[in-house]
């Protein structure tokens, strides 16, 4: 499994494509091909997954239940609009127009580690999300997530 750290900027061309920041590139493994997928997230981003890590979570997503609705229905939004994406020639992946639309990124975007994957950000969607940031409230939060971990 790949895991990422960090937070960065970087910007769209004209064409919906985008440098992958250095950062995150120092922490893919040096051998293997940099394939992705693309994909829509749970929040107003979507997530880009290496390779590596988008096929174990795939195969568990492929042995779902398919007689259930649920499973079906989340299939379907997650699923649907996933894309393979790799560098072109001067290193920058295309974030397909679809997804771009969806999420609103327009030309200024951060690309955010979120453990397995990266998730991308139009910047002012982003910079909305901490707006309303207190410490109060983080420590609330933490608390709360952290204590269902198992064990607990």
């Amino acid at each position: 499994m790949i895991g990422f750290l960090g937070e960065y900027e970087a910007t769209l061309d004209a064409k919906g494509r985008f440098l992958l920041p250095a950062g995150f590139k120092k922490q893919l493994p040096e051998e293997g091909n940099l394939r992705f997928v693309i994909n829509r997230g749970f929040e107003k981003c979507l997530t880009l997954y290496p390779i590596q890590n988008w096929e174990p979570l795939f195969s568990e997503i492929s042995q779902l239940n398919d007689f259930d609705p649920k499973v079906r229905e989340f299939r379907r939004y997650f699923l649907n609009g996933a894309t393979f994406v790799e560098p072109d020639t001067a290193g920058r992946l295309l974030v397909p127009p679809n997804l771009k639309e969806q999420v609103g990124l327009e030309k200024d975007i951060v690309l955010v580690a979120a453990v397995k994957k990266i998730e991308i950000w139009d910047s002012n969607t982003y910079k909305k999300l901490f707006e309303s940031f207190s410490p109060e409230a983080f420590s609330g939060l933490a608390e709360e997530v952290m204590n269902k971990k198992p064990g607990n």
